[in-house]
């Protein structure tokens, strides 16, 4: 296969005139914008695990009683698992040049992933919102610390949230709705400055907080107040591995968005090998450690970063730590967030909506949700987020076989910008009902699973039950019925006039 397969991109925009399916944004990247390379990816991660989420989700097993050892253990095993999604979608990604819109085209149909990349937008803008208000927190408390009148405007609330919320919030809004108008370059960039900087800034938090504690943490004591049987610690470790990967399941199915810029299939690989196994474990043990370390100074565990820098006395600590917090969470939300939705959103009208548009509305429809209303509801978020979250594993699931058992890498790239019924994956009217089939049941059991509380014991394994099942029901359902293209070649000219009609076209 060819590393970069040279697309005739006036010929794709000449066969679709009204802009249905293809514009500059969800076109083929072309050979020289390939520079995503193995450090870029590797920033990517760095950027995606630097948050104050994931500080919390790693101290907060720690708080349920797992001790230092076995947090690591369960994040590397979720993070393992990631690193094969992630290459995965990745080479889909790097193989047609194309995000994940149009990738998602070759399972569900080139009207038939709509439907998918709109449930992965919406998420990604809930979550885009959510992520810049645990920001504007941390933003909150250096604007205080160091500008003690500013407290005042506290005092005042809208819609829920003070007046200086609302300042932290929009300033950080902005910051990142002006990186991402710039560009996947500009997205690119901001990366690969952040991304070093954050880890020495947490190593230096980590560091100091070693040193009030004396040098002295316990590796083998969970921070919880009731220790854990046997048995409980190993079933924490193991929702630990689900949870991890519950986490990271958003940016695995899109991931194309970025690999799609990659020199090679082998820059994807090593760029997630450092991200994801080594970094994001790396960061992980780091946000234990901070924790544990609290348990010594301050008498308990502390969960909240922000929390944390409040009981913090040294002005630059503070400083750091807040800086820090801010960038990652700049980082996390365009990464795993802001890129995704506005790809998604332009590829519902690719005519009228760019990238840049997409990003704008994303950007607005976030802030219209009140994020820090939904972040303080835990209904909304069990049910609405986790509800469109589970529905990520059968898609993946789906996704995975189509292109890897079935299609064995080989696209016909032309039709996935073909919006007459020529395409080959026009399947019937645009949609492919073989996947449909597949995924009506298998997400009724992963909602299930995700929202009936009587599953609570499985639910952080609801992704893996997810996925699992969409790939064996596409399998079964799908086998033998769909128009695959013959050869061993990713192709820029597909035979359309050898296209015949399967049982997927009428299904």
């Amino acid at each position: 296969m060819s590393e970069h397969p040279v697309v005739d991109q006036a010929a794709l925009a000449a066969q679709d005139p009204e802009g249905k399916l293809y514009n500059e944004d969800l076109r083929p990247a072309e050979p020289e914008e390939r520079r995503w390379n193995t450090y870029s990816l590797f920033c990517l991660w760095m950027n995606d695990a630097h948050n104050v989420g994931n500080y919390t989700f790693a101290a907060g097993l720690f708080l349920l009683g797992l001790s230092p050892i076995q947090v690591t253990l369960g994040i590397l095993g979720g993070a393992l698992i990631i690193f094969g999604g992630c290459c995965m979608s990745g080479f889909m990604g790097h193989d047609t040049g194309a995000p994940y819109p149009v990738v998602s085209r070759l399972s569900w149909g080139i009207w038939g992933a709509k439907f998918t990349a709109l449930v992965r937008g919406i998420v990604a803008i809930a979550w885009y919102g959510i992520q810049t208000f645990l920001a504007s927190i941390a933003l909150k408390v250096l604007l205080v610390r160091f500008i003690p009148g500013m407290e005042s405007l506290t005092q005042t609330s809208f819609l829920g949230l003070d007046l200086l919320g609302w300042i932290a919030f929009l300033l950080l809004w902005g910051i990142q709705l002006y990186i991402v108008r710039r560009g996947m370059e500009a997205v690119r960039h901001f990366q690969g400055a952040a991304g070093p900087l954050i880890w020495v800034v947490m190593i230096i938090l980590a560091v100091w907080m070693l040193w009030q504690a004396g040098w002295q943490i316990s590796w083998t004591r969970g921070g919880g107040d009731t220790p854990l049987t046997t048995g409980e610690q190993w079933y924490q470790t193991f929702a630990a591995v689900g949870l991890t990967v519950g986490v990271l399941a958003t940016l695995m199915l899109n991931f194309s968005d970025f690999a799609r810029f990659s020199p090679s299939r082998t820059d994807v690989v090593k760029g997630n090998l450092l991200g994801l196994p080594f970094n994001w474990t790396a960061f992980a043990l780091t946000s234990v450690v901070v924790s544990a370390a609290s348990v010594e100074v301050y008498g308990e565990a502390v969960l909240d970063p922000a929390a944390l820098l409040e009981n913090v006395e040294n002005e630059w600590i503070v400083l750091a730590g807040s800086v820090v917090f801010v960038l990652a969470t700049i980082g996390v939300n365009i990464v795993a967030n802001f890129v995704s939705a506005a790809f998604d959103l332009s590829n519902l009208n690719p005519k009228r909506i760019s990238f840049r548009t997409g990003g704008i509305i994303a950007s607005v429809a976030a802030l219209l949700s009140t994020p820090w209303n939904l972040y303080n509801s835990p209904q909304v978020i069990a049910y609405f987020l986790g509800g469109l979250g589970a529905l990520l594993g059968p898609f993946f699931g789906i996704m995975a076989v189509d292109y890897f058992l079935f299609r064995k890498s080989r696209v016909s790239i032309p039709d996935l910008y073909d919006p007459t019924g020529r395409s080959l994956y026009y399947y019937r009217n645009g949609v492919n009902m073989l996947a449909v089939k597949a995924f009506v049941p298998t997400s009724v059991i992963a909602l299930t699973l995700a929202l009936v509380p009587a599953f609570s014991l499985i639910a952080p394994f609801g992704w893996f039950i997810g996925a699992a099942l969409g790939a064996i029901a596409y399998y079964a359902i799908a086998r033998g019925r769909l128009p695959i293209l013959p050869g061993d070649q990713l192709t820029t000219a597909g035979p359309r006039d050898e296209h015949t009609a399967s049982d997927a076209t009428s299904a």
